[in-house]
């Protein structure tokens, strides 16, 4: 694992005279548990510099070609010859540019220290969306660099799990308000933009009222000099972080009166951090540097000479705010170091393996058809079926029935309904920002909408299963397939109810597994082996499932074969529906015809392939009935011939339904054990369970009667 952070080309990364970026880095990076994994490049040629793992960028004087243009190429071809895990660049949005047309879309992170719109390659919206598109985090260090970020873009941004603010960082120290001195300090620029003019006017009057008080200023400015000159006043000139901080912890008044709005502040930060009472304009980030001090409501001469009279002449009230600045601030390297890590976490995955093995509750959006416009007829599918397990397993479920959503919203403008679909998807995402999506069957979201929410929400995982038929000679086999490869590069993992080791068109890209169709025992409550039935065997043919009749010049193999049987098949009473013009039955009337049969017979469509069988299966073995099932299936890997009964061929099939129908006690033994099994082994919780292991790519110890890895 290693972990590249870039700084500002020029950025001083040495105790001679560091810059704002370099002090953060290393004292976030000294504490960080990836300390070892950690690399800063700059272009610093001091001997002395930060104890942190460094490699200097040296460029050449030779190159027509700017320092900075030179400096991001020789970091590329560092990282093309050993590549980072994460990439980290500090205030220089410009650089992603080059870095991405490089490297392509790698792990990046990027860093605001100053106002976004102020910088080369963050000012225009454009700019602005192709970070948010090509970065794992844009990190702000203060909410109103954030907002500043977003002005002007869409909605769907402000929202985005890829913005985050982390705050810069300071050393708390330990110190009595009460020893500290009668001085008043002002660090920074010299100039108006941070207010130097305002607080020298003010703080010569303070002198003048209060002879035993004194003031400290440190910085300097060459290009527009103030100067104010007291006896009480000291100018330190630019001096050393330490000697700073020094100034500080004697200090009971600072004063931070900007003009401009700065995105942070480091010097009411370190100054609270020191436990001083803190004066403060209301600009840009500011505020967010302090827990407690006084904010200007006006920026002036007046206003800041009253709020510093005030602190003078209430020795309790600056007390106070010197206790608590030092007993409220919270924002020291370690606290600061650990948010960092933990988007850190995030991409290398430990943090959202912790999460699941935990089994802290996942945001998931499920994404099929649920079936909502038929009124409850169709209720009892496998959607439903999974979502019970989610939920069992203590999860937050959001349903997306996508084939409701089509429908309702069609228009003559979306004649179809997708485009509308896709776009409630993206929004119900911003909205409800999912760990997971579970896609099934849902073929009209499209891959421009997967992508785009990849791009927008990089922690999002997104699995699909599949149940329909991928026997080469079975029915809408090219349809089908296209169906699972439409979606693969989006998906951590394929679940099929289909055995992938049959299956060569898979792409090797995405991890695929088999599930069965899984049971559910709220919805499985028949036991027919308790009970004496009317009728042997029960099958039920559907080529029309969301008209709710039958598909008039629809041609099905099964049918021939049933029929075959049921002549074939002497003094055994068939129950069976979809053929010679009966039409299928549905939900509750399902239940209570299978409820009177002994066996049920398990025919799928097309020839037989390892593991498939249609989701019939579940409603006939689950509820008790004999399941009769091809042995070309493999369910023999899973089941015994106590559990199921296996048949070769018709005629195989049709003495074993004789034999069956003639004995209760076999008939009762098999239903029983069948049913217990598959409701144990194969059950929704389980399946469930599997599926969010093998998308979070989980080391998990339960034992799946179906999976072997």
């Amino acid at each position: 694992m290693k972990i590249s952070i870039l700084l500002p080309y020029k950025e001083n990364f040495s105790p001679m005279y560091p810059g704002a970026v370099s002090l953060f880095v290393k004292d976030t990076a000294n504490l960080s548990k990836y300390k070892k994994n950690i690399i800063v490049y700059g272009n610093t040629n001091f001997k002395k510099i930060f104890p942190i793992r460094y490699f200097n960028i040296s460029l050449s004087n030779f190159k027509f070609q700017s320092k900075s243009k030179q400096y991001v190429e020789k970091f590329i071809e560092i990282e093309q010859d050993k590549p980072s895990d994460l990439i980290e660049v500090h205030n220089r949005p410009n650089y992603l540019s080059d870095i991405v047309k490089t490297l392509g879309k790698k792990n990046l992170v990027l860093y605001f220290h100053n106002d976004p719109l102020t910088m080369t390659g963050s000012k225009s919206i454009n700019e602005r969306k192709f970070l948010l598109k090509n970065c794992f985090k844009i990190i702000f260090n203060s909410n109103w660099s954030k907002k500043r970020f977003l002005e002007g873009m869409h909605d769907k941004f402000i929202n985005s799990d890829k913005l985050l603010v982390v705050f810069q960082s300071a050393k708390k120290f330990k110190i009595n308000p009460k020893n500290k001195k009668k001085e008043i300090t002002f660090v920074g620029k010299l100039n108006k933009s941070k207010g130097y003019d305002i607080f020298g006017k003010a703080v010569i009057k303070i002198l003048n009222k209060y002879t035993d008080w004194k003031a400290n200023v440190a910085g300097d400015e060459q290009r527009d000099k103030i100067e104010f000159k007291h006896k009480n006043l000291k100018n330190h000139g630019f001096i050393s972080h330490k000697k700073v901080i020094d100034i500080y912890k004697k200090t009971s008044i600072a004063v931070v009166c900007s003009r401009w709005d700065e995105p942070f502040g480091r010097t009411s930060l370190e100054a609270s951090s020191t436990g001083c009472a803190v004066i403060i304009s209301n600009r840009g980030g500011l505020p967010e540097t302090i827990t407690n001090g006084l904010i200007l409501k006006s920026l002036s001469v007046k206003s800041l000479y009253k709020n510093i009279d005030y602190l003078i002449r209430n020795n309790s009230k600056r007390l106070d705010l010197q206790k608590k600045s030092i007993k409220n601030f919270y924002l020291t390297h370690k606290f600061v170091s650990a948010n960092i890590d933990s988007y850190r976490d995030e991409k290398f995955k430990y943090l959202q393996l912790f999460n699941v093995k935990k089994n802290l509750s996942l945001r998931i959006l499920h994404v099929t058809n649920f079936n909502e416009r038929h009124d409850g007829r169709l209720f009892f599918n496998t959607g439903r079926r999974i979502n019970n397990g989610l939920i069992r397993l203590g999860h937050s479920i959001l349903e997306f029935s996508d084939r409701d959503i089509q429908k309702y919203y069609k228009n003559y403008s979306d004649f179809s309904g997708s485009k509308n679909l896709n776009n409630k998807l993206k929004k119900t995402c911003y909205n409800f920002k999912p760990d997971l999506i579970i896609f099934g069957h849902a073929d009209l979201v499209s891959p421009e909408t997967l992508g785009e929410l990849k791009d927008d929400y990089p922690n999002l995982k997104m699995s699909q299963w599949f149940l329909d038929p991928l026997n080469k000679n079975g029915p809408d086999f090219i349809r089908n397939k296209n169906r699972i490869l439409d979606k693969s590069e989006f998906m951590e993992a394929n679940f099929l109810t289909t055995s992938p080791d049959v299956l060569n068109f898979l792409s090797k890209k995405t991890r695929n597994f088999y599930i069965p169709n899984p049971s559910d025992s709220s919805f499985e409550t028949l036991k027919n082996y308790n009970k004496n039935c009317n009728m042997d065997v029960f099958f039920a043919l559907s080529h029309g499932v969301h008209r709710g009749i039958l598909k008039t010049g629809k041609f099905d193999d099964r049918a021939i074969f049933v029929k075959k049987l049921i002549d074939k098949t002497k003094n055994v009473k068939f129950d069976i529906y979809g053929i010679d013009k009966v039409q299928p039955i549905w939900a509750d009337h399902y239940f209570k015809t299978i409820s009177n049969s002994k066996m049920g017979l398990n025919l799928s469509r097309g020839e037989p392939i390892k593991y498939y069988s249609s989701d019939r299966i579940t409603q006939i073995i689950g509820n008790g009935l004999v399941t009769l099932i091809d042995e070309k299936t493999g369910y023999q890997d899973f089941f015994n011939n106590d559990e199921m009964v296996f048949y070769k061929n018709l005629s195989d099939l049709s003495e074993k339904i004789t034999k069956i129908s003639q004995d209760e006690k076999l008939r009762k033994k098999i239903g029983k054990k069948g049913r217990d099994k598959y409701l144990k082994y194969f059950n929704s919780t389980l399946v469930a369970e599997f599926i969010l292991n093998k998308t979070f790519e989980l080391k998990d110890k339960t034992k799946y009667l179906w999976h072997n890895g």
